[in-house]
């Protein structure tokens, strides 16, 4: 019995030796994650879904790769509308209606689509919160992020929950309630091609186009 109780306790140190507390976790997270060099090279990729009453689900797939952007609206389950951009010109593409709509990008969309690709990056993402394990399953953590008393962003939710593979730390989710409105990034991904984010114009001949370039 006593040589029993022996493994047992050495058995129960082990797991508490290798126990990782949520911010272990989410360093780990973010240290081996790519670096901004490194994504604006590559190419990344995500899916924000938001959920808001009345209007339902709204999800679209963004692909960004230096200056270049992608992103796909979806309602229903279908494909509403299809944004490139690539650094200097936004063509929006609306499918009810078949025309393609042509802008300069000003200084202030410039800087919402970098605030996106941040966002997707998931950096400092846990900043002004205290993180705890919610739950932990064979392939994944499960980080609540609770906002803490030092948080004075007005525009940051109370809490979030992030998800987290285990075995590559790459993180599969983050969700949050803003206001009404119900957000999840998810799908992150490396490797975006120029085929798939450069806008070609002979994809759509019978579309009409307005341009409402300077």
């Amino acid at each position: 019995m006593k040589r029993i109780i022996t493994i047992l306790a050495v058995l129960v140190w082990s797991i508490g030796a290798f126990a990782q507390t949520a911010q272990e976790i989410v360093s780990r997270m973010e240290a081996t994650m790519q670096t901004p060099e490194q994504y604006e090279k590559n190419g990344l990729a995500m899916t924000m879904e938001m959920k808001m009453p009345i209007v339902g689900t709204i999800s679209s797939r963004a692909l960004t790769k230096g200056d270049y952007m992608r992103v796909d609206v979806f309602k229903a389950g279908k494909t509403a509308a299809i944004s490139w951009r690539d650094g200097k010109t936004d063509w929006t593409y609306d499918l009810e209606k078949n025309t393609i709509e042509i802008t300069d990008i000003t200084p202030a969309t410039k800087d919402a689509s970098k605030t996106d690709a941040d966002i997707a990056m998931f950096e400092g993402v846990t900043k002004g919160y205290d993180v705890s394990i919610k739950k932990e399953t064979a392939d994944a953590w499960y980080i609540r992020c609770k906002k803490n008393k030092d948080n004075t962003e007005k525009d940051d939710p109370k809490t979030m929950e992030l998800v987290v593979e285990k075995g590559t730390y790459k993180p599969l989710s983050l969700s949050a309630k803003v206001s009404i409105v119900s957000v999840t990034i998810r799908d992150l991904s490396y490797g975006v091609s120029d085929e798939q984010i450069i806008f070609h114009p002979e994809n759509y001949p019978n579309a009409t186009v307005i341009d409402k370039r300077q």
